[in-house]
């Protein structure tokens, strides 16, 4: 391959990059392409994932577990390369994987290091040359292609695909660069904010005295003083604040909240499912059945020991009471603590932290049958770039293999 040209640069090789390069020179061998990346060791972000496990996808998918654009976009790109297909592909790159709880879908080896290392390998033995170190400056449009400016030096490429991610995680080369190639192309950039971060709590007594105690909790989001938004699953508290699958889920919507001018606010439901009524019935019954029983005795057969300790500090209540003889107030503070304990969030850890960018290129602007821009001719988007971001669970991976495959599909038959 001539390295000054091609007919295919991609820019970016993470996740989405890398295959893209590879269904592009599958599909059609015909087309030479070029991998550039910034880091010396691209994928980086693929070996922390998934706790250095990588979770690359999920059993079930659909538009509902992502955030961002409209969904009627997001489920037309998702039904071009379903997870059933994903795995597949990977079992074909040596890469079985297995399913635990949630859906999740990992690697048999919990090894995310044997993910990356297949896409490399496939990628090498496809036949698309990986530039590491290769920084893009700047893409100015040319005759029928484009001349990208890189500190290699010039590149002409027919066509670009855009695949630089976010800002989540800069230390991987996630540093917005690509978000201001697209916006110098013409692109709408929808606001961003971290997503799938942990967040920053001021109440330091509680977290302090509570580092390390994970539980099942329920998440409520408050805006305009209304609840928009219910989650639940597990919660861990750490000594800045709290973190786990359902604060990293709740997050982005915290954050976006903030973003858009309003006044949000987290209250932690610590008998998830149960509202203050149902509660109320319950602990009357536990007055007759448990009536020597300990505040601290039945609140631990509720949640950890810990935090069972934490909440009657807060409420000055002594924990040896035995359950009968609680007052009516105590006891109504109490289930009104339970189900609605106020959470004080001051932030999130910041992009440093996050998994995944909310906010990108706007998806309307992009054609979800190809990945083509609707702003520029023989211009992709694909992976974190796009304003789509998913819960946790493989969604965000889902979303890098799919968005891939249907622009190397769309290239391939230019």
């Amino acid at each position: 391959m001539n390295i000054e040209h091609c007919d295919v640069a991609i820019v970016g090789a993470g996740a989405a990059g890398l295959a893209t390069a590879v269904f592009t020179r599958r599909l059609n061998p015909a087309r030479s392409v070029l991998l550039l990346d910034s880091a010396a060791r691209p994928g980086a972000k693929i070996l922390v994932s998934g706790g250095s496990r990588c979770n690359v996808t999920n059993a079930v998918v659909a538009e509902r577990d992502f955030n961002g654009g409209k969904p009627t976009i997001i489920r037309r790109v998702l039904k071009a390369f379903p997870p059933q297909e994903v795995v597949a592909w990977f079992a074909s790159l040596g890469v079985p994987v297995h399913q635990e709880a949630g859906g999740k879908l990992f690697p048999d080896s919990n090894r995310s290091r044997d993910v990356l290392n297949a896409l490399l390998e496939e990628v090498r033995a496809a036949g698309a040359l990986l530039l590491p170190s290769t920084r893009v400056d700047d893409v100015m449009i040319a005759d029928e292609g484009f001349t990208l400016q890189t500190t290699r030096g010039l590149v002409r490429a027919g066509v670009i695909v855009m695949a630089t991610g976010g800002l989540s995680l800069p230390k991987t080369g996630s540093d917005g660069n690509g978000l201001e190639l697209a916006r110098r192309l013409g692109h709408t950039i929808v606001p961003t904010t971290p997503a799938l971060v942990p967040l920053v709590d001021d109440d330091t007594t509680t977290h302090h005295a509570l580092t390390g105690v994970s539980q099942d909790a329920e998440l409520a989001l408050w805006i305009d003083g209304a609840i928009a938004r219910r989650m639940t699953g597990s919660l861990l508290w750490t000594h800045f604040g709290t973190s786990g699958p359902v604060v990293l889920d709740m997050s982005r919507h915290w954050l976006r909240a903030h973003l858009d001018g309003r006044t949000p606010r987290i209250t932690l439901n610590l008998a998830p499912g149960q509202s203050f009524e149902s509660l109320e019935g319950q602990w009357r019954d536990w007055t007759m059945s448990k009536r020597r029983s300990s505040l601290q005795g039945v609140l631990g057969g509720m949640m950890p020991a810990a935090v069972a300790e934490r909440v009657l500090q807060r409420l000055s209540l002594d924990p040896a009471i035995p359950l009968a003889t609680l007052s009516r107030i105590d006891r109504r503070r109490l289930l009104h603590a339970l189900v609605e304990w106020p959470m004080r969030i001051t932030d999130s850890r910041g992009y440093n932290y996050a998994e995944v960018t909310a906010g990108g290129v706007a998806l309307d602007e992009i054609n979800p049958g190809t990945m083509e821009s609707r702003r520029c001719s023989r211009l992709y988007f694909v992976g974190e770039m796009l304003d789509v971001d998913g819960r946790i669970g493989g969604f965000n991976f889902q979303w890098s293999w799919t968005s891939a495959r249907v622009a190397a599909t769309a290239i391939s038959k230019r």
